[in-house]
């Protein structure tokens, strides 16, 4: 069903969403490292190359979970008092500012408020993990490889382009 608004806002627009798609174009240049890739395009970019056409692509995608520490009540409980404590003093300010005459009441029950709900729920939360999950970690989605694809109209170029900055590099090295 089409409506008068969907016809003329977006008259362009596909009839389905987009569903995720391999993507095109010939390989123009293979990095160890997101931020090398990055690079790469920038330097495109800023020799005046449509970079619209271009995509980097992560190649061989890994998880990585970087365990940064342990857990322990006290650090639970310590962090979660933390946080409520800034929270309640947030929603405390707010209440002093719209009810006249009361001092700093509101801003002292919404610190307590907020250091005796987060400490409740994170207890609640540690305690029902039961000892399986003793730590903090960091996930992050990387690659073996980033290779940066050109459409095939522009791909010569695009080499050139990338050649000859990694030749410039080289006599930089």
């Amino acid at each position: 069903m089409t409506t008068a608004f969907t016809q003329t806002a977006f008259s362009n627009a596909p009839a389905n969403p987009k569903l995720p798609t391999l993507p095109t174009g010939w390989p123009i240049g293979s990095y160890a490292s997101y931020e090398e890739a990055q690079r790469a395009v920038d330097h495109l970019a800023d020799s005046d190359f449509p970079v619209a056409d271009l995509t980097i692509v992560g190649v061989e995608p890994m998880l990585v979970e970087r365990v940064a520490g342990k857990l322990s009540w006290g650090r639970v409980l310590g962090s979660a008092a933390m946080s409520g404590a800034w929270f309640g003093l947030f929603v405390g300010l707010l209440l002093s500012l719209f009810s006249t005459g009361a001092g700093i009441l509101p801003i002292l029950i919404g610190l307590v408020a907020g250091v005796g709900f987060s400490v409740v729920f994170a207890a609640l939360s540690y305690g029902a993990t039961r000892g399986r999950r003793d730590f903090v970690s960091q996930s992050q989605l990387v690659a073996r490889r980033y290779d940066v694809l050109s459409q095939p109209r522009n791909a010569e170029r695009g080499r050139e382009l990338l050649s000859t900055m990694a030749a410039h590099a080289g006599l930089n090295s």
